[in-house]
């Protein structure tokens, strides 16, 4: 069973809409609300690959027992970390040509006692599991060293996953992880300069690796993703596929990953394995998650290549 950790719980509101414009009045067409967040998300995408998932991190009084209902329709059990309000709520956009636009709220200030006692639940528990998936952000006014805390309370784990960016992944690689996944946004804001080719990203991942990280799994989008160790380099391209949402989407990948890396598999595959839930993930038109036999179809015609 694999523990997912997340401190920053959301309800995504989606709507689909044929254009949207800057400025203007918008007209919204197919609407869902998933309440969801990148441990949930992570954990629901380890479930349909088969695996078994455990969640824990922070939630709210008011609307939490939304989130139980959720997951407990997904079969996946929990024990929260409880605050007084409510679950913020983050805003997607999506146009006719598939373009996302976000406009999410940054979730609310719990109290040092609270972060304490995450700190220790994670410590306690963690020993149990055969991987720790530690992914999002953080409450308002968390320092980013709670991050590195975070993952150190997490060793008791044999696999340490961190699915963050910027000051936060560069806390968590100062205790060591076994893998992290950013996208081309998050490694471009960790490092405050933009990247121009593949031997450029080569580069920046490898600064990654010298900095902490074990694997890096880097996503690239459409263009699929490359997966970077010290001793190999892998690239696999992206089955072409209409793309409903890409909401989710990384956690699908973090997902099959992870569940990969905790079998013992070579790096092609666990690769092959990420980019082909993270492909499945896009083709779901307001879900934050996957079908298994979508991902089985996806699989199939995924190959990764050494670089």
């Amino acid at each position: 069973m694999i523990l997912t950790v997340g401190m920053s719980p959301c309800v995504d509101i989606t709507a689909k809409m044929k254009k949207f414009t800057l400025g203007k009045t918008n007209t919204a067409g197919e609407k869902s609300v998933t309440y969801a967040g990148k441990a949930n998300n992570v954990a629901t995408g380890i479930t349909r690959l088969g695996g078994k998932a455990f969640v824990t991190g922070f939630m709210y009084n008011e609307n939490g027992s939304l989130f139980e209902q959720a997951l407990d329709k997904e079969g996946i059990p929990f024990s929260f970390i409880w605050n007084p309000g409510r679950v913020r709520e983050n805003y997607k956009f999506i146009d006719a040509n598939g373009t996302l636009t976000e406009v999410n709220e940054e979730g609310k200030a719990v109290t040092k006692e609270k972060l304490r006692e995450l700190l220790d639940f994670v410590r306690i528990h963690s020993p149990r599991y055969e991987a720790a998936v530690i992914s999002g952000g953080a409450p308002k006014g968390t320092p980013a060293s709670y991050y590195k805390e975070l993952v150190q309370a997490a060793k008791g784990a044999p696999l340490i996953v961190a699915d963050t960016y910027g000051e936060r992944l560069k806390a968590a690689l100062e205790a060591g992880v076994d893998l992290i996944k950013p996208n081309l946004d998050e490694l471009t804001e960790t490092f405050g300069r933009e990247f121009s080719s593949r031997e450029e990203l080569l580069v920046a991942v490898r600064e990654l690796i010298k900095a902490g990280a074990k694997n890096v799994l880097l996503s690239l989008g459409s263009e699929g993703a490359m997966l970077v160790n010290e001793n190999e380099a892998y690239y696999c391209k992206a089955e072409s596929v209409t793309v409903e949402s890409s909401v989710g989407a990384g956690d699908a990948m973090v997902a099959a990953a992870t569940m990969a890396l905790t079998q013992g598999l070579p790096s092609s595959e666990v690769l092959r394995r990420a980019v082909a839930a993270g492909t499945a993930s896009v083709t779901e038109r307001l879900g934050n998650s996957f079908k298994k036999e979508t991902y089985d179809v996806l699989y199939e015609k995924t190959h990764a290549e050494a670089l």
